[in-house]
Formats: structure tokens, sequence, C-alpha cells
């Protein structure tokens, strides 16, 4: 019997690694697993490469993760904003590094990754310092940059059901980059608000297929 579900968040991140690249979903705070990136905490792993749309927001989620010191590198299209004081301090002393991406770009870099395409052509950033190091090309014309696709091992995202198959549905907002995501990386891990019956899912409003869902567990009430 497939069952994915997992009884505790800690268990779920357990095996998160020294040094792993970790998807994390969510736009600000929409969408945000906060309590698997608590349980990551609290397990300790370091040196993380995190792929999110952002650099965090205040003093939870994200930013408590860079506040606790455990990131080495981030992967996002909006590293600065007005609460965004641990990255800024971070960024300032040295001790993080950063690779800024435009958020279509950043999209569609993890999109490839899970659709197993190898890189494309993309017009943004082209004759900017974004696109240095990077192989150029006309095309019709225009002038496009080729960007690479970005895989992780883990994906902490977060939906609003599921069930023991892995099969998910957002809530508004909430799903912005949880799909692509989940095909991106080796182990997705869901936290869901619900979990629910297999069959009580309406097939036709599944967005990640349980195939891309590799472990699932509910948050905290």
């Amino acid at each position: 019997m497939i069952d994915k579900t997992f009884e505790s968040l800690q268990r779920a991140v357990a095996d998160v690694h020294d040094g792993a690249t970790v998807m994390i979903g969510g736009f600000g705070n929409a969408g945000m697993p906060s309590a698997l990136i608590d349980a990551l905490i609290e397990q300790g792993a370091r040196e993380l490469t995190i792929v999110n749309n952002n650099a965090g927001n205040g003093d939870t989620g994200l930013a408590a993760l860079l506040a606790a010191g455990r990131v080495r590198k981030i992967i996002c299209s909006f590293p600065r904003q007005a609460d965004s004081h641990h990255f800024d301090a971070l960024y300032r002393a040295g001790k993080i590094e950063l690779e800024l991406t435009p958020q279509g770009n950043l999209a569609e870099r993890i999109r490839a990754a899970g659709a197993g395409i190898g890189g494309f052509f993309s017009p943004t950033g082209y004759g900017t310092l974004l696109a240095e190091g990077k192989e150029t090309r006309e095309i019709n014309g225009r002038m496009y940059v080729l960007e690479s696709p970005i895989h992780a091992d883990f994906a902490l995202i977060k939906a609003l059901r599921g069930d023991r198959w892995g099969n998910l549905v957002y809530r508004k907002t909430a799903r912005n980059f949880g799909p692509i995501m989940a095909m991106a990386a080796k182990t997705t891990i869901a936290q869901v608000r619900q979990v629910v019956a297999l069959g009580e899912l309406d097939p036709e409003v599944i967005v990640t297929p349980g195939i891309f869902v590799q472990r699932i567990v509910k948050e905290a009430a």
C-alpha cells in the first residue's frame, strides 16, 4: 500500500544533509512552508543552497533559517525588501552568496529542471551584468541568453490538502512555485493543512500529481 504520509515534521526533514540544495515554496509569506522550515532549523543541516523567490521576510520562516546561519547560498529574484534585514546583514558581512535571477527566468529554470530540459534561451538579462559569462545568441533578430535549469535535492512546499499518495491541491496565491518545485527536486516534502482519504480530491482540481511528491505531512493545528 502506498502511503507517503509522515507522522511528524521532524521525521519528514530528518535526512536533509549538509550542503543540500533546497527549494522552498512561497511568494513572500503566501505558501511558505514555515512549519517545515522550523523543523529544518531544529534538524540542524548547514551549508545549504536555498532556492526561493525572495530572501526572507521579518524574523520567521526563511528569514529564521538565514538568521540561524544555515544557508551558504541563496538563488532568488527579489532579495531585498523593507524587512529583509537578516539577508542584508549576512550579505554585507560576506557570509552568504547570492545568485540573482529575474523572476521569470527563475520560474523557467525550475520548470526546465522538472521537464528534463538541458537549458533555454531567454531575452531577459541580455546586456546586463546578469548575462556575464553566459552564452548569448541572436534568434530572429533578437539577442538571448542561455539559462541553465535548477535542480534540487529537496523541495519544501505547502499545499491546502493532500492524500496519502501525495496528490495536492493549493489555495489561491499559495500555489505559486510549489508545482514546479515539486517536479524539479529529487525529494519533495509537502506540508498540508489537511490529509484526506483517497478519492476525496477531485482529479480535475489536483494540481500536483502524487508522482512528484515523496512525503506529505500535516501541519500542527
